[in-house]
C-alpha cells in the first residue's frame, strides 16, 4: 500500500514538473536570448529518474 502511494506521489511530482517546464517555456526562451539558461531540465530529469527507480522495485 505504501509503495502504491509512493508511486502515485512520484508520478504526480513528475507530471507537475513537466507541466511547470511547459508553462515556463516562454520565460526560458526569453532568458536564453539574454544569455541565461534556466535549469528546468534538471528538475524534470530528477523527478523522472525517481519515478523510474521506484517503478523497478
Amino acid at each position: 500500500m505504501i509503495h502504491r502511494l509512493k508511486m502515485n506521489v512520484l508520478l504526480a511530482a513528475y507530471q507537475l514538473s513537466v507541466a511547470t517546464g511547459i508553462a515556463l517555456l516562454p520565460i526560458a526562451l526569453a532568458a536564453r536570448r539574454m544569455g541565461v539558461t534556466l535549469p528546468i531540465h534538471r528538475l524534470i530529469e530528477t523527478a523522472g529518474n525517481a519515478y523510474e527507480r521506484a517503478a523497478t522495485r
